[in-house]
């Protein structure tokens, strides 16, 4: 579970998942284009705290280990779009749970790279591999 009700994590779900497109449908070509976590917005935080995302740099290794497994079993996988790249109003919930890997504050609008950010950044860089820890 997660801030939002509706979001659950199960990130060997993207591998299933992706198997059974590329079976039933054929193997067509697969842009992924929103796959992230939400957190709570807790305003007790101090923004160098707000910033030590782990828990959504967990989500990202487990679910590209997890998109890498089902590309070497022959999915067609050709894009991947983390959600978000900002914190942001969200629909249900408003203020109240954060999506981004760039901290956003509501009050000055300055933002500020997450762990997460700079996580990603390394990972497209090549600096980190899914298979290390």
């Amino acid at each position: 579970m997660t801030t939002s009700k509706w979001l659950h994590v199960c990130p060997k779900g993207i591998h299933d998942l992706l198997l059974y497109i590329k079976t039933k449908y054929n193997n067509p070509l697969i842009n992924i284009t929103e796959n992230g976590i939400d957190e709570f917005n807790d305003h007790t935080l101090s923004l160098e705290e707000a910033l030590a995302d782990t828990s959504r740099i967990d989500y990202f290794y487990d679910h590209l280990y997890y998109l890498q497994s089902a590309i070497e079993n022959g999915v067609n996988v050709k894009g991947y779009f983390a959600w978000s790249l900002t914190d942001s109003f969200e629909w249900n919930l408003g203020y109240i749970s954060r999506f981004g890997t760039i901290f956003v504050d509501y009050h000055n609008l300055k933002r500020y790279p997450k762990l997460s950010a700079i996580w990603f950044r390394d990972f497209l860089q090549g600096k980190i591999d899914t298979y290390d820890n």
